[in-house]
């Protein structure tokens, strides 16, 4: 029976990336088509189906069609930072509407939020995503745009139920974003657990060698929201470069395997340390005493990935004393990279950051857990 690459499961589709061999010359690697712009005929419309690289590109959109596809989407848009793509979906959001998202996510999109609340007159609410019913209480039914959610939430690994999250959103006649920067479509397809649009910082487990910088949005349907959103990048300029679209197409090749690795490593870690006496408390959803584990054992296939904190025994100093003792974690910010990092993330959340002063960030990367181990228990037991 011939097999149709639609019919491929996505790892295999990640892997293959779509199987798009070019047809001029075999090569099994998409190459990088680095024009800024496109020739015109004789007729002067444009030779091919590009006219100029800030709207679009073979080498992006060829990206593009293997982020849609893993995601389960319709379309996809990349994005030169992750942010770029958030504030693409919050400027479609007129002055007199409102927004909803948790009171812990990531920092730099609250800043925007709270800057777009000041500036333009749009309303926020920031709701605490560990009190049941607070999502709920924080839509406004004909006047809330977008409720944002991100799940796990950065970076208390909280756990917000997808499905509950778009009911409600759709009840009020509000569109559901979900961020699953730290849950991607090898583990969390959000968009079949009823998200508008699902928003991934590419920089980090899609891309994952920490050698570019990107966002992307995929959407589960073509309306004129979604429109919007393309002529927002469109004039904004906020296009993935051909060359970053295909390190990260590179990336997604090894996606699935690199996140198997991670999580492995990170359970490992994290039962470890649950145990550890100059460990206050590890927070990580696929520790059964997580309070969010169940959800995230049913939204979350294919492990909980790399991501945890700890709170370590002692206030910020002792934690920035770990992070600096270390010597196989790299103390750093961003996530999801082949390498382990450690951040005091306190120290980079700014003014606004409820986050407790003596969380350590863990990204746990692919080396050997035994080493993880072992320099983590050095630097805890060294201060």
């Amino acid at each position: 029976m011939t097999q149709n690459k639609n019919d491929w499961s996505p790892s295999t589709q990640a892997v293959q990336a779509l199987h798009l061999i070019d047809d001029a010359t075999g090569a099994v690697v998409p190459g990088i088509e680095l024009a800024s712009t496109f020739a015109r005929g004789s007729d002067y419309e444009p030779v091919g189906d590009f006219n100029y690289a800030r709207y679009d590109n073979p080498t992006t959109q060829a990206t593009e069609k293997v982020l849609a596809s893993l995601d389960g989407g319709a379309d996809a848009l990349a994005f030169n930072a992750g942010l770029a793509a958030t504030v693409s979906v919050f400027e479609t959001v007129r002055s007199g509407q409102h927004i909803a998202a948790p009171r812990v996510m990531y920092h730099g999109g609250q800043d925007w939020l709270r800057r777009i609340s000041e500036t333009r007159g749009i309303g926020l609410t920031f709701f605490d995503q560990t009190e049941d019913g607070a999502l709920e209480d924080s839509i406004r039914p004909g006047e809330t745009a977008i409720l944002w959610i991100e799940t796990p939430v950065n970076p208390t690994w909280d756990v917000i139920d997808i499905k509950k999250a778009a009911k409600a959103a759709h009840d009020a006649g509000a569109i559901l974003a979900v961020d699953s920067t730290v849950a991607p479509p090898c583990t969390t397809r959000a968009l079949e657990l009823g998200a508008d649009i699902v928003f991934h910082s590419a920089t980090k487990y899609l891309g994952g060698h920490s050698d570019l910088t990107a966002g992307a949005l995929i959407c589960a349907e073509e309306n004129e929201l979604w429109d919007e959103i393309k002529q927002v990048r469109k004039l904004t300029g906020g296009i993935l470069s051909p060359f970053d679209a295909w390190l990260l197409l590179r990336g997604m090749r090894t996606l699935f395997i690199r996140y198997e690795r991670a999580s492995e490593n990170a359970m490992e870690l994290a039962q470890t340390l649950s145990n550890h006496p100059k460990v206050e408390r590890v927070l990580y959803p696929g520790l059964e005493s997580h309070p969010g584990h169940e959800i995230a054992r049913k939204q979350m296939r294919s492990g909980f990935g790399g991501m945890m904190s700890i709170l370590v025994d002692g206030d910020a100093e002792a934690a920035k004393r770990v992070a600096t003792a270390t010597r196989l974690f790299i103390p750093a910010t961003s996530l999801g990279g082949v390498e382990s990092l450690i951040e005091h993330r306190k120290s980079v959340e700014g003014p606004h950051s409820i986050v407790p002063p003596n969380l350590l960030r863990l990204s746990v990367g692919i080396e050997d857990v035994k080493d993880l181990i072992a320099d983590l228990d050095q630097a805890l037991e060294r201060v």
